[in-house]
């Protein structure tokens, strides 16, 4: 009898529709979960549950599992919780024992301290269920939010996730998407057309690349399920267990004290041409342990994980090959949500600077750049790990202050001798402050050209900065790697202390 269940449980919707999960490309549930876990750890709970539901034929419907695989087991030897929908069950579809299932292993990883990973491939929610269906959702949205900070959590999208089903990815802290098999939206094409008249397909509406590329709602893309196993694998590496961990220290072969001398000429000397911050954050960190994270949103900043000797860091670094590396909606929420998780989570934050300012334009302010440019202020301000910030060449107005400046209790800051630190870029200060001098004076281009070069010798360089203790040292680029160490060494025992509250009111 037991095997008998056992042997039923395993072929989930039957060979029929595993054949054709299989024909769209898509491994099974019990599949993925093999390749996500070190071999032979998987231990699976619920095997037997089932559907209770009758109506609309549902009697004549019930699989063991009842539509998703859960469990337990390790990755590079850590232990993490799992559940993987299965498509070939009702299509995935959640209903109340699903939804049991899923908060069953949530709540076992929050209770131990372990990151969960969701595998999702629904076609939402159980329509025979009713409310039953919808108030499993409801469940797990509550156990994303309660967990959120405390154990890391992982969403990888590798079918079809509509309507509520969204939002518990939403929820979590990396969603991480397969190329053309997966989509997300809250309402379909279909829908979409008779309601505003609007024609467009899945991949248009809610594909991979679209929501890593335009929403921002996607982390990463992933070329096949395969790769977004692998690629949630070598995330788990750069992040600790739980909130109340540090994250995993690796050894490397690259030395402590390596300068690159390169860097030293990687900053063009026309302020107004453009580098690869990636070639910087490449120089600097251990050699290959940059991973970025929204490599393809708001490509004007750049953010993700690296090691420092060993030790995981969050990068945080303006791009000026892309806006000139400007602040904008997209920009500062993507910056600001990664800041949190790493103090969330005990990462240090390393700040690379290089900000001309905020993106003016009509656009911009009427969709909130004062509101969502608060959030990356918020974000900086709110974060007790170790923060040190490096500005390399441009430092404007209030984009200085939101990259991590002292005034937000950054710990260290470093800037390099070519660092422009004011108010806002010479030429414009001299324009608006020098005006009428510049209008009246016999050669006003020349004027203009002389109080240009007097404001940058005055105002325009790390010195005064430093002068005022707003940066801690001049140095030069090539040294940058082992000053950050060396900082990085000395906050390693940083202890923070903020009033009691219950919590903030980030400008959402």
């Amino acid at each position: 009898m037991l095997e008998e269940k056992r042997k039923k449980a395993l072929e989930g919707g039957g060979e029929e529709r595993i054949k054709k999960q299989h024909e769209k490309g898509k491994l099974t549930a019990r599949e993925r979960i093999e390749k996500l876990l070190d071999e032979g750890t998987f231990v699976e709970i619920g095997t037997f549950a089932e559907s209770r539901a009758t109506d609309f034929g549902m009697e004549k419907k019930r699989f063991p599992g009842d539509g998703v695989v859960t469990g337990y087991g390790t990755i590079n030897g850590r232990l993490v919780f799992v559940y993987a929908q299965d498509f070939t069950v009702l299509g995935g579809s959640l209903g109340e024992m699903q939804a049991q299932k899923i908060t069953q292993v949530m709540d076992l990883a929050l209770k131990n301290g372990a990151p969960i990973i969701g595998l999702n491939d629904s076609g939402g929610a159980r329509i025979q269920e009713g409310v039953d269906s919808l108030k499993g959702y409801g469940e797990i949205f509550f156990r994303n939010t309660i967990s959120s900070g405390v154990i890391p959590q992982i969403a990888v999208i590798m079918g079809p996730s509509a309507g509520g089903a969204v939002y518990s990815p939403a929820i979590m802290d990396f969603v991480i998407m397969v190329d053309k098999t997966a989509h997300m939206f809250i309402t379909g094409p279909q829908v979409i057309k008779a309601v505003t008249g609007e024609e467009i397909d899945f991949e248009g509406l809610g594909g991979a690349m679209v929501h890593n590329s335009k929403s921002g709602n996607a982390h990463l893309i992933a070329n096949d399920d395969e790769d977004a196993l692998l690629l949630v694998r070598e995330l788990l590496d750069y992040l600790p267990q739980n909130n109340m961990e540090d994250p995993p220290v690796v050894e490397t072969d690259d030395p402590p004290d390596r300068m690159d001398y390169s860097l030293d000429d990687i900053i063009p000397e026309d302020p107004k041409k453009s580098y690869d911050v990636k070639d910087v954050i490449e120089r600097i960190f251990d050699r290959n342990s940059f991973f970025e994270i929204h490599p393809y949103f708001a490509q004007n900043i750049v953010v993700g994980f690296a090691r420092l000797h060993g030790k995981t860091v969050g990068v945080v670094a303006n791009q000026p090959k892309v806006y000139a590396g400007v602040l904008d909606i997209d920009a500062s929420d993507k910056a600001a949500r990664f800041v949190r998780f790493c103090d969330s989570f005990n990462i240090p934050i390393i700040t690379l600077e290089d900000v001309p300012g905020y993106m003016p334009g009509v656009a911009q302010e009427h969709g909130g750049i004062i509101r969502h440019g608060a959030k990356l202020l918020y974000a900086y301000s709110e974060a007790t790990v170790p923060k040190i910030t490096v500005i390399m060449r441009k430092a404007y107005g209030g984009a200085y202050i939101a990259m991590g400046s002292k005034h937000l209790r950054t710990d260290i800051v470093y800037a390099w001798p070519n660092a422009e630190i004011a108010v806002m870029g010479p030429e414009g200060a001299v324009n608006i402050v020098f005006r009428k001098e510049i209008a009246k004076a016999e050669d006003p281009e020349k004027r203009r050209e002389e109080l240009i070069k007097e404001y940058r010798d005055k105002f325009a360089n790390p010195y005064f900065a430093a002068s005022r203790l707003y940066v801690d040292d001049v140095i030069y680029p090539h040294e940058t790697r082992p000053r950050l160490i060396q900082a990085l060494n000395m906050l390693e025992n940083k202890r923070e202390e903020r009033p009691m509250k219950k919590h903030g009111n980030i400008p959402l």
